[in-house]
C-alpha cells in the first residue's frame, strides 16, 4: 500500500485551507445559499473531485468552514480567559459569554451560517465542538457553584441564546442586541443566587 509523502500532506492541507477560505469569503460576503460547490470550486482553484474526496456534500462542507472560522474566531480568546480576583458569578459568566459572541458582532453573516449549519444533517458535531472548547473555560467560573443551579442555568442560558439565534437569523432582532439581552438575563439569574451563595474575596 502506498504512503502519502510529508508533501502530500502539505498540499491536501493547503489546498483544505483554501477551499474553507473561500467558503467564508462568500458566506460574509455573499450568503448561505451562494456556497455551491462548483462555485467553490472554480474560486478555489480545486477541481470538483478534490472537494467531494474530503466533503460528502455542500452541508458537510458549510459545516467545517464555520467551525474553521470559529476556532480562529469565536473560540479564539477562550483559552487565555481565567477567573480574576473577587469576580462576581454574573461577571464571569459576562465575561465568558462576551469573549464568544463578541466576534460575531463584527462578522454577523457568520453567526447566520452558524445557525443555519447546526441545523443542516450533520451540523450537531458543530455544537459539540462549541461545547468542547467552551465548557472547560466555563467550568472555571462555576467552581463552587451549586451543581443544581448550573443544571438550571445550562438550561436557561442555552434557551435563550438559542432564541436569540434564531429571532437574530430572522430579522427580528439586530446581531448587537445579543449581548445586551444575554447581560441582563444573566443579571436577573445571578442575582439572587449570589445573595444566598456570596463568593468569598
Amino acid at each position: 500500500m502506498a504512503t502519502r509523502s510529508v508533501d502530500d500532506v502539505r498540499l491536501t492541507t493547503r489546498g483544505n485551507t483554501r477551499i474553507l477560505d473561500t467558503v467564508v469569503q462568500i458566506l460574509e460576503t455573499e450568503g448561505y445559499e451562494a456556497v455551491q460547490l462548483r462555485e467553490v470550486a472554480r474560486r478555489s482553484q480545486t477541481s470538483l473531485t478534490t472537494i467531494y474526496k474530503h466533503y460528502a456534500n455542500r452541508d458537510v462542507l458549510i459545516a467545517a468552514a464555520v467551525q474553521r472560522w470559529m476556532d480562529e474566531h469565536r473560540f479564539a480568546k477562550l483559552s487565555s480567559q481565567s477567573p480574576q480576583p473577587g469576580e462576581s458569578l454574573y461577571s464571569g459568566l459576562m465575561r465568558m459569554l462576551r469573549a464568544i459572541f463578541l466576534p460575531w458582532e463584527e462578522h454577523p453573516a457568520m453567526l447566520t451560517a452558524y445557525f443555519r449549519a447546526r441545523a443542516a444533517p450533520g451540523g450537531q458535531h458543530l455544537i459539540r465542538h462549541g461545547l468542547d472548547k467552551a465548557v472547560p473555560a466555563f467550568l472555571q467560573v462555576l467552581d463552587g457553584i451549586d451543581d443544581s443551579f448550573i443544571a438550571d442555568l445550562d438550561t436557561i442560558i442555552s434557551t435563550v441564546v438559542y432564541g436569540l439565534l434564531g429571532r437574530f437569523t430572522a430579522g427580528e432582532i439586530a446581531v448587537t442586541d445579543i449581548v445586551p439581552i444575554l447581560d441582563r438575563s444573566v443579571l436577573h439569574l445571578t442575582s439572587g443566587y449570589q445573595t444566598q451563595h456570596p463568593r468569598n474575596p
